[in-house]
């Protein structure tokens, strides 16, 4: 009977095993094959889950006009070797399309494939609402979920009530054991008490337990810490999205009209900086133009023209101006070197590839990391353009070719990860 009473102690301390177990999974992501942060993190640089083109073509209904899910599935994981084995569709996509899909065969399993295909093929736009005027504080929506600290808390609640019920019965078939035995009926001892006397016997046990807590709050504490600085996050659907003095809208002027990012951000190609356009570039198409297309757009446009000093009614300019206080969306910290003009002149990249599918945006968010492991992960698995037209490079990239016969010449084997490209 004695041994019965004993085995609360242990059920106790599964209890707290458990709940220890759930803390630590409920602060850290699941390390399963995820179809949507694989694509995110690999696949949405080129490509849209819509129709329209980034820098590969969209996705959407892709899997009607592939040969079959496997040939998928094959051409994901190394595209390059199915164009040289003479595929038909592999040679006629190739000739279509004259950037190179990125080689995933060292850097995604079959499992990995399999579930970016999977998300790929499941995946269905969201359905949007009617247009209401434009604050500035819109942007990409955030999909709302069930928080999993209150899913916690509420197990711990439980739980409590649990060991609290049975302690108490515990305590009461002591008891009437007690009373059939002629023996004194026993006060019952406080929870504290009697953690305080489990403890003083299991000095080795609760030693292995203080251990394994401080670890797990010191690495919750670690990766708390890294996210310092961090104003994006995928994975957690966390963006930052400042207001903006003006709601310039993005869609409307890259998405719809179509102009070119760098009529705006003329520095892009031959700055460090993007650089900001002043409020005479919006002026160049804004004399003629008055009244915008969203709620709200025709009052927007009219702090453009207080900003410049114009006076529509006389056209002229005969007003003061005062400057336009843009507030910073892309920020990277003072000790990081980065170059436009190296990156979109010389890299060829995509302004999507840093800041996300900005013609889709009304005002802009912030929806890429840029955080050192973002960059070098892009460094690892993107190719370096113009490898056979460069005679400036000709002699390194001969050594290179060589050197990685029959590899993809990425980034980082141009020394593309060294710390002192970025920190100096």
């Amino acid at each position: 009977m004695d041994t019965l009473f004993k085995k609360p102690k242990k059920q106790i301390f599964a209890i707290f095993s458990f709940l220890f177990l759930s803390l630590i999974f409920s602060t850290n992501n699941a390390f399963a094959a995820d179809g949507e942060k694989i694509f995110k993190q690999n696949c949405a640089v080129c490509h849209s889950l819509g129709s329209n083109k980034i820098t590969g073509p969209g996705l959407a209904g892709v899997f009607t006009r592939v040969p079959s899910e496997q040939w998928m599935h094959s051409w994901i994981k190394n595209n390059d070797k199915m164009i040289k084995s003479g595929d038909a569709y592999a040679v006629q996509i190739s000739k279509f399309d004259a950037s190179q899909m990125t080689i995933f065969e060292s850097t995604l399993s079959d499992d990995d494939i399999t579930a970016v295909m999977k998300f790929i093929k499941e995946y269905k736009p969201k359905v949007e609402g009617p247009v209401v005027a434009d604050t500035g504080n819109t942007g990409t929506p955030k999909e709302e979920g069930v928080n999993p600290l209150a899913i916690l808390i509420g197990v711990i609640a439980f739980l409590i009530v649990i060991v609290a019920v049975l302690r108490g019965v515990r305590h009461s078939l002591k008891n009437l054991q007690n009373e059939k035995m002629g023996l004194p009926e026993e006060e019952a001892i406080g929870p504290w008490t009697e953690l305080k006397q489990w403890i003083s016997s299991h000095k080795r046990t609760t030693t292995v337990i203080i251990l394994i807590i401080t670890g797990g709050l010191l690495t919750s504490a670690w990766y708390g810490l890294k996210g310092i600085g961090v104003y994006a996050d995928p994975d957690q659907k966390m963006e930052y999205h400042p207001e903006q003095p003006i709601a310039f809208s993005h869609k409307i002027h890259a998405g719809d009209n179509a102009i070119n990012c760098q009529y705006c951000h003329s520095g892009v190609e031959r700055s460090k900086t993007a650089g900001i356009p002043s409020v005479n570039v919006c002026m160049n198409c804004h004399k003629g133009i008055s009244k915008g297309k969203l709620p709200g757009g025709t009052e927007e446009i009219a702090k453009i023209y207080a900003a410049a000093g114009w006076d529509p009614e006389k056209g002229e300019y005969n007003k003061p101006q005062s400057p336009i206080k843009w507030v910073k969306v892309h920020n990277l910290q003072d000790f990081v070197f980065f170059s436009h003009q190296q990156h979109v002149k010389v890299g060829k990249q995509e302004c999507a590839t840093c800041h996300g599918d900005v013609k889709t945006m009304t005002t802009v968010a912030q929806v890429k990391p840029l955080t050192m492991g973002w960059c070098i992960d892009c460094h690892k698995k993107t190719e370096v353009p113009g490898m056979k037209d460069n005679p400036y490079y000709e002699s390194l990239h001969k050594k290179l070719a060589e050197k990685y016969k029959g590899q993809p010449i990425t980034v980082d084997k141009m020394g593309g990860i060294d710390c002192v490209r970025c920190h100096y």
